[in-house]
């Protein structure tokens, strides 16, 4: 049964509002007075990819059988914050804790890619909408330039969530993926960073 409690709602918000605004600060380039601007855009897009990277391991490990919940790390969330002054962010605000016995490496990995995986297809999602917004926006509108910067952010975070926790970190779920399936976890890291690449060498240009 797929139950989301109390405890889990408090540290998904409190979570999602502390990388939102590491990651903020990370957009910002120490133009520190653009945060307030730049925080509800960044929402949108850390939202979508971190509260669905999450629920993914989530399901999938409840349709295994396994109890599943996510609670927040305070170290974790005061990392988030101080990388986000030097350039990168350690996105690790906390995880999905699973209980349960017998679990195979199969299961592991799969368990593991759905979130990853989660984030790629939201990230594919705001570069399509990204490639046309001249189709249905006015080029130059408040609109046009507003939906540009959202899904231009919405792509380059969950770009980058996607191959930060497909890195071979025992932390992250690129350990368990690749203990799985090194040839899936190979390709899954490699077109992630192909998507970071995109998004941090021509991302921009895409809304010209």
């Amino acid at each position: 049964m797929f139950k989301i409690t109390g405890n889990e709602i408090r540290d998904l918000i409190i979570s999602l509002v502390v990388i939102s605004l590491g990651f903020s600060i990370l957009y910002s380039n120490h133009n520190y007075s653009s945060i307030i601007g730049i925080f509800p855009m960044v929402l949108i897009g850390v939202g979508l990819g971190f509260i669905l990277h999450e629920l993914a391991h989530k399901f999938a490990a409840l349709h295994y059988g396994y109890w599943a919940e996510f609670k927040l790390s305070p170290i974790g969330l005061i990392i988030s914050l101080i990388t986000s002054f030097f350039g990168f962010i350690f996105a690790a605000p906390g995880a999905v804790y699973i209980y349960g016995y017998n679990m195979n490496d199969r299961e592991n990995g799969i368990i593991s890619i759905v979130g990853p995986i989660t984030n790629i297809i939201l990230a594919l999602i705001f570069l399509v909408i990204l490639l046309n917004l001249k189709t249905f926006l006015l080029v130059g509108s408040a609109s046009y330039i507003i939906v540009g910067i959202v899904a231009y952010l919405g792509f380059s975070v969950n770009a980058f969530l996607a191959l930060f926790n497909l890195l071979p970190i025992s932390v992250l779920d690129g350990t368990k993926v690749f203990n799985w399936n090194p040839i899936i976890w190979l390709i899954t890291i490699l077109f992630s960073g192909f998507l970071v690449y995109i998004s941090y060498t021509g991302g921009l240009n895409m809304l010209m």
